[in-house]
């Protein structure tokens, strides 16, 4: 019978525990850890996940705020609006929700967030941390699938593990994580140049799919037993009340009969990465007070 991982369930657990925590620091006269976020424009999806971020800081008794700024602000003033929050002592993590207006380099905003306060771990130094197996901020995304697998009881090691997707934010991460000690899988990466992408998957044991192509990983692509991870999440039109339906990257209903494990979309990834991000700045909190 297959396993569905439910990251819903699992990450109102984790969160429980995180919301203990900070009632036991602010018994002990402890300000609360405090999330900031910045949202760039009106992008449904990037509203509804900032929106989530807040009622989770809610949850666990985080301080959080978020600041909304106009799709035409300039990268300057959203530089200046970053250097002012790393300079604000009282916050302990910043995350800038992307995507950023196409006028708006990317890169130079991820890299102006202090390393110290970059829960996303996108910033260059965290990342370099992450390839040496430095203690860091890891990625809120492959973070949470690596809690899955690990709370789930997935064994990794000396299993053959393909990452399809080769992005900063998750695919190249989430293949360093699979291989260091610890884990201790065997990986390979497909990206959109990758002839026969299921030459690959057919003979893993486990599937991690971040490429943002709905139902892209059908039951052909998978061998009998596998674990199936599906990071994406799409919206695709519907006629339904929303207007939309939320598709991942795996071919779900067909999928999961061949699996021994696989995550849902929604309910899977999704919750656990926003509980990345608590996590993260619960440490980055802890670090700064030597607690």
């Amino acid at each position: 019978m297959t396993k569905i991982l439910d990251g819903k369930a699992l990450a109102l657990t984790l969160r429980s525990k995180v919301k203990e925590e900070v009632a036991t620091l602010r018994d002990a006269g402890h300000r609360a850890p405090h999330l900031a976020a910045i949202l760039v424009g009106e992008d449904g999806a990037s509203m509804t996940y900032v929106n989530s971020k807040e009622k989770d800081c809610e949850y666990v008794g985080f301080e959080s705020s978020v600041y909304r700024l106009g799709a035409d602000t300039t990268e300057e003033a959203l530089l200046s609006h970053i250097a002012s929050i790393n300079n604000n002592k009282n916050i302990d993590g910043l995350i800038v929700q992307l995507p950023v207006p196409k006028h708006i380099d990317a890169t130079k905003i991820t890299e102006s967030i202090h390393p110290d306060i970059d829960v996303d771990g996108f910033h260059t130094l965290n990342v370099g941390k992450l390839t040496i197996d430095e203690d860091t901020y890891i990625s809120a995304t492959p973070f949470g699938v690596i809690m899955m697998l690990e709370e789930y009881g997935i064994e990794t090691r000396g299993k053959h593990c393909v990452v399809i997707g080769r992005s900063n934010i998750v695919g190249r991460p989430m293949s360093i994580l699979m291989s260091q000690g610890g884990r201790d899988a065997t990986v390979t990466i497909c990206h959109r140049h990758t002839h026969d992408v299921g030459a690959f998957t057919r003979i893993a044991d486990i599937v991690i799919v971040a490429v943002g192509i709905p139902e892209f990983l059908k039951p052909d692509m998978v061998k009998e037993g596998a674990t199936v991870i599906d990071v994406g999440i799409t919206r695709v039109d519907a006629d339904n009340k929303r207007g939309y339906l939320l598709k991942g990257d795996v071919e779900y209903d067909t999928v999961k009969e061949k699996c021994s494990a696989i995550t849902p979309v929604p309910g899977g990834v999704g919750p656990m990465t926003r509980y990345g991000l608590l996590h993260n700045t619960l440490k980055s909190y802890k670090n700064k007070f030597n607690l």
